[in-house]
């Protein structure tokens, strides 16, 4: 019974990051976040997103700093192309919808 409680939790496991993965990307297009970056592939003027992922890889605050980073803008992480504030245009719960599938990559 533990077995067959723990297939079905990580099940949903996966499908909530799935859930993520066919939201998100259009998420991504509407709020302008594609015309910067890639998913994998050529950099644009921002790094692809698979980069970002593996960059941020096992950092359990990897999250919160790329929302925070999202939100406010900056620049100096992936070289000189500063990246403008999303905030307040693009709304919380959609920054960190897109943080979460980049994350998920």
């Amino acid at each position: 019974m533990k077995v067959l409680l723990t297939i079905i939790a990580a099940s949903a496991v996966l499908l909530a990051n799935s859930a993520y993965a066919a939201d998100a990307k259009p998420l991504a297009q509407k709020s302008g976040c594609l015309a910067c970056h890639a998913i994998d592939g050529q950099k644009i003027l921002g790094p692809n997103y698979k980069d970002v992922a593996a960059k941020y890889k096992g950092d359990k605050g990897a999250e919160a700093k790329m929302i925070a980073k999202v939100k406010a803008g900056g620049s100096g992480t992936w070289g000189p192309m500063p990246m403008p504030a999303n905030s307040p245009q693009v709304k919380d719960d959609d920054i960190k919808s897109i943080v979460q599938w980049i994350l998920a990559m």
